[in-house]
C-alpha cells in the first residue's frame, strides 16, 4: 500500500494530463501561428497575449504582462568569403548580437574549442578569425563548454572574428547569442554548417593558411518585451511562493519547438492541471513565461530586478526550459543538498523513477534567481546529455520534433512536484546570502567558467567605456 498522502490528487493530475491534447494544441499554436517568437517580432507579442489568455482560461489569478525595455537585434545580410588561397563564398548566418562588420583575416582552427586549446594557442589567436565547433564536451574537458565561452575566449585573446561550426552533419548552421547581457557583441560572430566547416578545416590543413572575409549589415535597436505571469494563490499563506517558468522566445531562424516552446507549453499545461485540480494548496504557485531568454536571459533578469522585494518569499524556482523535449526528465538542483533528500523521498512516494542531480550553469532563466540566492533547480536530462543540442538552435527545430507524450510527461511530473513544493510543512532551506552564492560559484568545478565570465564582463566594460 502506498504511503502517499497526495495519492488521489496525483491520480487526478496524471489521469487528466495523460488523456488531454491541450499541451500539443498549445505547442502547435505557438509554433505554427507565431513562428520563432524572437524578441522584437510580431509573433512574440501574439504569443504573449495568447499565453495570457490561456492562463486566464485555466482559472489563474492576477494574470498579467510585465513589460521591460531592452536592446534587440535585427538580422541583416551576411557573407563569408574565402579570399585566399581560393575565392569562394560559404553559406552562413550571423549569430545574434553580432555587430555590422567588414573584417578580413586569416583563419585559425580551434576544433572543439576546449579551454586547453585556447590556452595553448592563445598567442596565435590575436588578429585572426577563430573557427570552433559546437561540441559541448570538448576532448579533455570534464565540463560543458558553452558557445558563449568559446566566443568569449576568442574575444579575450584578440580575435578579429568568430565562426561557429555545427558539429552535427545535415543540420545546417546553429545559432545562439554572443552578446553580453543584452549588449551588442564586440567582434562579428557567424555560424556555418558541419559540411562547410569541415571544408574550411581541410583547406587549412592542405594550404597552411586561409584568409576569409566577413561582411554583415546586422544591427541593434531599442525594443520592449513581456513576461507573462499568473498564479494560484495559497490558501494558508499567499506570501510564500513556488515558481515554475520557461522562456517562450525562440531564435529567428526556427520555430524553436523543442527549445523553448515545448517548455512553455509544459508550463502552461502544468498551470491548467493545477488550476483545475489543486486550487487549495497552502502556498502560492506562480507561473512565468519569460521573454527574450535567448539573447541574454533578459526577461528573468528584469523580473528579478523588479521583484527584489519578493525574493525572500520565493520558496523555490523550478525552470522548465525546453522541458517537453528533455530525454531523461529529472530534477537538477542548483547545489541544495538538503533538498536532494527531500526530493528523493518524493520520488519514492510518487513511484516515478526520475533522476536527481546537483549542478550549476549560467545559461537559462534560473540563473538570475540563483545569483540572488533563491533556491533553484529545473527539469533537465539526468544524467546530463553530452551530445549537445541536436536540432535545437537550428532551422530544423520544428513542431514535428516534439511528441504529445513528451509534453505530458513534463507537465504531469512538474504538477506533481509543484503540489509537494507548495505543501511541504518543514521546508529545509532558505535564501542564500551573497557570500554563500559566491562560495558556490567559486567551487573548483565552476570556478573556471565564472572566471571567464568575469573577464568578459570586464572586457566589455573597458571597451564600452
Amino acid at each position: 500500500m502506498s504511503n502517499n498522502q497526495y495519492f488521489h490528487l496525483d491520480q487526478a493530475l496524471a489521469g487528466d494530463g495523460y488523456t488531454s491534447l491541450e499541451a500539443m494544441d498549445v505547442l502547435t499554436t505557438l509554433c505554427d501561428e507565431f513562428g520563432s517568437r524572437f524578441g522584437g517580432t510580431k509573433g512574440e507579442r501574439l504569443a504573449a497575449d495568447f499565453m495570457k489568455a490561456k492562463l486566464e482560461a485555466y482559472g489563474l489569478h492576477d494574470v498579467h504582462l510585465e513589460e521591460f525595455p531592452y536592446v534587440t537585434w535585427r538580422r541583416g545580410k551576411v557573407t563569408l568569403e574565402i579570399t585566399s588561397p581560393i575565392q569562394k563564398e560559404i553559406p552562413c548566418i550571423s549569430l545574434p548580437y553580432s555587430p555590422p562588420a567588414a573584417v578580413e583575416a586569416t583563419l585559425i582552427d580551434l576544433n572543439d574549442g576546449s579551454p586547453a586549446d585556447f590556452d595553448q594557442l592563445a598567442a596565435d589567436i590575436d588578429g585572426k578569425i577563430v573557427l570552433a565547433n559546437s561540441v559541448v564536451f570538448p576532448k579533455g574537458s570534464k565540463r560543458w563548454v558553452h558557445r558563449s565561452e568559446k566566443y568569449g575566449r576568442s574575444l579575450l585573446n584578440g580575435a578579429a572574428g568568430f565562426i561557429f561550426m555545427n558539429h552535427y552533419p545535415a543540420y545546417g548552421p546553429a545559432t545562439g547569442g554572443i552578446g553580453f547581457e543584452g549588449n551588442e557583441a564586440l567582434i562579428p560572430g557567424i555560424s556555418v554548417s558541419y559540411e562547410d566547416g569541415t571544408f574550411l578545416q581541410r583547406l587549412l590543413k592542405r594550404h597552411g593558411q586561409v584568409s576569409v572575409r566577413i561582411t554583415s549589415t546586422d544591427r541593434c535597436e531599442p525594443a520592449v518585451s513581456w513576461n507573462v505571469i499568473g498564479e494560484i494563490p495559497g490558501k494558508v499563506d499567499r506570501s510564500t511562493i513556488v515558481m515554475l517558468g520557461s522562456h517562450y522566445d525562440g531564435h529567428d531562424i526556427s520555430q524553436g519547438a523543442q527549445d523553448p516552446a515545448s517548455g512553455a507549453a509544459a508550463v502552461l499545461e502544468t498551470a491548467r492541471l493545477l488550476g483545475k485540480h489543486a486550487v487549495d494548496l497552502p502556498h502560492t504557485v506562480r507561473f512565468a513565461l519569460w521573454g527574450v531568454e535567448e539573447i541574454g536571459l533578459l526577461g528573468s533578469r528584469a523580473y528579478v530586478d523588479a521583484h527584489a522585494h519578493e525574493l525572500d518569499q520565493i520558496r523555490f524556482y523550478f525552470n522548465m526550459d525546453g522541458a517537453g523535449a528533455v530525454e531523461n526528465k529529472g530534477v537538477a538542483l542548483n547545489e541544495w543538498e538538503a533538498l536532494e533528500t527531500l526530493v528523493a523521498a518524493w520520488q519514492k512516494e510518487m513511484a516515478v523513477d526520475f533522476g536527481i542531480t546537483q549542478s550549476v550553469n549560467a545559461f537559462s532563466d534560473h540563473y538570475p534567481f540563483l545569483l540572488k540566492g533563491v533556491p533553484t533547480g529545473g527539469m533537465e536530462s539526468v544524467p546530463q546529455s553530452t551530445g549537445g543540442r541536436g536540432y535545437g538552435h537550428t532551422r530544423y527545430d520544428t513542431l514535428d520534433k516534439v511528441t504529445l507524450r513528451e509534453l505530458q510527461d513534463a507537465a504531469v511530473l512538474a504538477a506533481r512536484l509543484a503540489i509537494r513544493l507548495a505543501s511541504e510543512e518543514k521546508w529545509p532551506v532558505s535564501r542564500r546570502s551573497q557570500d554563500a552564492v559566491e562560495e558556490i560559484l567559486n567551487r573548483p568545478e565552476y570556478l573556471e567558467t565564472q572566471a571567464i565570465k568575469a573577464q568578459v564582463a570586464s572586457f566589455y566594460k573597458k571597451k564600452r567605456g
